[in-house]
């Protein structure tokens, strides 16, 4: 039976995104709005993957971007076994009330030690009554 190869991977690790506005830790007055997202990438590939660096665009609504590159996240470089799945919460900090993260997960599959990207789509942070 053959292997599947590892550039198939990308399209068995879904990344599901939660984001929540922070009203208790935003001071809107002063141009700070927090924002929380509660991550869950899933692993419905066969192979344990190891989730090594993280890259994120993000877009607020006066149309300022940051790019933010790092190892792993929240301070892990976790690996994800076939069928499991791994969940974090981080924070991201604005100066207005709209704006758009999107970006990407390097990983690798641990069997071949080959890396592979994995795209989180982009998605909307809203404080309340926010339309746009």
């Amino acid at each position: 039976m053959s292997q599947r190869l590892p550039e198939a991977l990308p399209d068995q690790v879904r990344v599901e995104v939660e984001p929540e506005f922070r009203d208790e830790e935003s001071a809107p007055g002063e141009g700070r709005f927090v924002f929380s997202y509660t991550i869950t990438v899933h692993n419905a590939s066969p192979h344990s993957i190891q989730l090594m660096a993280r890259h994120w665009k993000i877009t607020q609504g006066s149309g300022k971007v940051q790019e933010v590159r790092g190892k792993g996240v929240v301070g892990q470089q976790p690996v994800i076994g076939p069928g499991q799945r791994f969940r974090y919460t981080s924070r991201a900090i604005l100066d207005g009330p709209v704006g758009v993260m999107e970006g990407d997960y390097t990983c690798v599959d641990t069997a071949s030690q080959r890396p592979f990207e994995v795209a989180i789509a982009p998605f909307r942070l809203a404080g309340p009554n926010q339309v746009h």
